[in-house]
């Protein structure tokens, strides 16, 4: 049992009704789940406002409902009811006040870290996760792919959960024993107050790019930006890729402390004599590292592209500050594996295959400015784009893969609600403003065995778009469906035969 004015200790409120000297069971922001005795905090979501559901949640045994919107209670006032009406300014960031006092603030018992920035942060959180585990510190993650606590692995929904979710995972992990967790932190995660009602012992910001900006999620890049830039502002200590055109942005109304990293300005951890090496299977980076401009440390990682020097430039910072032992961070890190992110599925020693999360146009165009490098004898692109969102996505990816491919398949990723050749059309008119060559074929399967089977000496053949994510989207329902299980499938199927059925399984553009 829990008393709502403890609770409430680190919020502004208003009482509407009701007494706050009371002892409440549980706090929840779903109506569906109320029972006797529960604190209600009434959350306005893209669907649904909380605010609808105060007299059925108080009829299912509400002791206290928290709101934020002028509601004419009268009627509830008036019928002799007991529950508490509290009103404050912001349901969410009151909900993540509420949350961290409820769970007895056990981040206070860990130390916090927080990853924000639109590329890296699911990489660099766990090479950071591996290294401390490596270290024999006790580490959590929480993140886009999954949460991590000891030997559970809970599958994940968001990016950055809701802030009861943040504080009961924190709870469990204390409990556990667990001594640190990494975390991403999404924009939306920051906006909505999900990280809200604690301090992060480090913030870390890797880099931004255009993304999230449309009419569900931020109005613009400004926004955008504003949102990123919060972290600094309940961290003690931030670390900061100082090589970003918008680092200095991110950081001027800090609060923290801040150390930087990068490879082209000066900074306290810098990558020097950056060599990329390619072996069967394999397409790897290696740097000298600098400390403060004197010490000197070599890694050697074999993942591929310069953004990896920056990932693993990211996971360092960190982890120093918690192991003094350089040489076990770059043993760990020199074989670090992440899924979905630059994944290497071994298929020939011919040509590679790789699997990776790039879904928009910033980090398709990296991906392949990277892998350019390696001086491929093609590189072949597989991907499509999501229904339901951001047009501009398409023709954007579209134009940057016919400019840095030397071909491209475009084929369905989440259709959800839209038809996918109409998806498809938009790719293609983006693929027009370039001059790289195309092919479209619907079914994902197909075309990722087209690509294996038409594979060239040499070829660096990129899956891209879902990385992780082990399902398709249509309608409203989730379909199971796993790039990696597709690339297994295209190995065993007939070459010769896929080769043949190529006029039947391409779309007709015409047709469009």
């Amino acid at each position: 049992m829990k008393k709502l004015e403890a609770l409430l200790e680190k919020l502004k409120y208003n009482v509407i009704c009701g007494e706050t000297d009371i002892e409440i069971n549980g706090l929840k922001m779903d109506s569906r789940n109320i029972t006797d005795g529960d604190v209600f905090v009434c959350i306005h979501g893209a669907k649904f406002d909380g605010h609808n559901y105060i007299r059925e949640v108080i009829k299912n045994g509400a002791k206290a409902v928290i709101i934020e919107q002028d509601i004419d209670l009268t009627d509830i006032i008036n019928s002799g009811c007991r529950t508490t009406v509290i009103k404050v300014e912001n349901t969410k960031y009151a909900l993540a006040c509420m949350s961290a006092a409820y769970f007895d603030y056990p981040a206070k018992r860990l130390k916090t870290i927080g990853i924000t920035g639109t590329k890296g942060k699911t990489t660099t959180a766990y090479m950071m996760y591996e290294v401390l585990c490596r270290a024999g510190i006790k580490t959590g993650l929480i993140g886009t792919i999954e949460t991590i606590i000891g030997d559970e692995h809970i599958p994940s929904v968001n990016t950055t959960p809701e802030s009861y979710t943040v504080q009961e995972t924190f709870a469990k992990m204390a409990e556990a024993g667990i001594e640190a967790v990494v975390m991403e932190v999404s924009s939306q995660g920051l906006m909505l107050h999900r990280v809200s009602g604690f301090i992060f012992d480090y913030g870390i910001f890797t880099n931004l790019g255009k993304d999230h900006i449309c009419e569900n999620e931020h109005k613009d890049f400004e926004d955008y930006m504003h949102c990123k830039s919060l972290l600094f502002k309940q961290c003690k200590h931030g670390i900061i890729n100082t090589d970003d055109k918008h680092a200095k942005d991110m950081i001027k109304d800090a609060v923290c402390d801040i150390e930087t990293f990068g490879m082209e300005k000066e900074a306290n951890l810098r990558a020097e004599n950056i060599s990329l090496y390619r072996e069967p299977g394999i397409l790897g980076i290696s740097y000298d590292l600098t400390v403060n401009g004197n010490k000197k440390h070599h890694f050697k990682i074999d993942v591929p592209g310069k953004f990896n020097v920056y990932n693993s430039l990211t996971a360092i910072a960190i982890c120093r500050h918690f192991v003094d032992d350089m040489e076990l961070i770059e043993g760990v890190l020199s074989n670090i594996r992440v899924r979905g992110r630059a994944e290497i599925v071994p298929v020939s020693k011919d040509f590679t295959v790789m699997i990776d999360y790039a879904h928009n146009a910033m980090s398709l165009e990296s991906l392949l400015l990277s892998l350019r490098e390696y001086n491929p004898k093609r590189i072949v692109t597989i991907f499509g784009c999501g229904g339901n969102r951001d047009r501009n996505r398409r023709f954007e990816m579209g134009e940057v893969s016919s400019r840095l491919a030397d071909f491209t398949i475009v084929t369905s990723d989440n259709p959800r609600h839209e038809k996918p050749e109409a998806i498809i059309k938009d790719i293609v008119e983006g693929i027009k403003r370039a001059e790289g060559k195309y092919i479209a074929i619907i079914d994902r399967q197909e075309a990722v065995s087209y690509a294996i089977a038409n594979a060239l000496k040499g070829d660096v053949i990129v899956i891209a778009g879902k990385g992780h994510e082990d399902y398709q989207i249509i309608g409203d329902i989730k379909y199971h469906m796993d790039d990696r299980e597709l690339v297994e499938n295209a190995k065993k199927q007939n070459i010769q035969k896929i080769s043949e059925r190529t006029q039947e399984i391409c779309v007709d553009l015409a047709d469009l």
